[in-house]
């Protein structure tokens, strides 16, 4: 599914049952040698898609090991992401030289919790709310975010906050727009005009921006 959010550059894979529980490298089983099981097997799924991803791209056998903040660290001419949720598990990637940064993201299509919501949701959001039913769009709102700073990240190594960001959702044409609302936005990281896709089933969200 998330896949088709993305361009044709990207290689996606989606995690199938025994993804869960593959055989991780041991640079990788390192990072999760204390983890409890359920943090066990998103991450073997997530690293088992994304080494899965990677030879595609002609890099086999490559341990995706964490950086300082728990994000994927990549091959040196390689852009990436990775997302897992209840029931389900994706990495992405793509060559450097066609995208800048990449995103994904799923979370379930469910109500958030009101404090949640209150954390990830600024009040011009949940005021335009689209109409249609059957999507929970603060979800999808927070999956978005999500992407943003999967984007951000990787290029600026700085923090951003969930309200330092602010969606304006096209539920027609299945895509959405990032406005930063930070008072300095590093040189040759957009601003405005951040834009990304998302997509919706009965399970589940999906969002992906793909920075060019």
């Amino acid at each position: 599914m998330i896949g088709q959010l993305l361009p044709s550059c990207a290689v996606t894979v989606e995690a199938d049952e025994a993804a869960w529980t593959a055989d991780l490298l041991p640079e990788e089983a390192e990072v999760v040698a204390r983890a409890v099981d359920k943090r066990r097997r998103e991450f073997t799924a997530g690293r088992s898609c994304a080494r899965r991803a990677l030879e595609s791209l002609g890099w086999p056998a490559f341990p995706v090991r964490s950086g300082p903040s728990r994000e994927p660290v990549w091959p040196p001419d390689v852009v990436g992401s990775i997302t897992h949720c209840t029931g389900y598990c994706a990495a992405a990637v793509a060559p450097l030289s066609r995208l800048r940064a990449l995103g994904i993201d799923a979370e379930r299509n469910a109500p958030l919790e009101e404090g949640v919501v209150r954390l990830t949701c600024s009040p011009r959001e949940l005021e335009h709310l689209p109409a249609r039913a059957g999507v929970s769009w603060p979800a999808l709102i927070f999956s978005a975010k999500e992407c943003v700073y999967k984007v951000w990240y990787p290029l600026t190594r700085r923090w951003l906050g969930y309200l330092d960001a602010e969606l304006t959702i096209e539920p027609d044409r299945g895509t959405f727009a990032a406005r930063l609302l930070l008072p300095e936005v590093p040189a040759g990281f957009p601003a405005e005009g951040l834009r990304g896709r998302f997509a919706v089933t009965d399970r589940h969200v999906f969002t992906a921006i793909a920075l060019r």
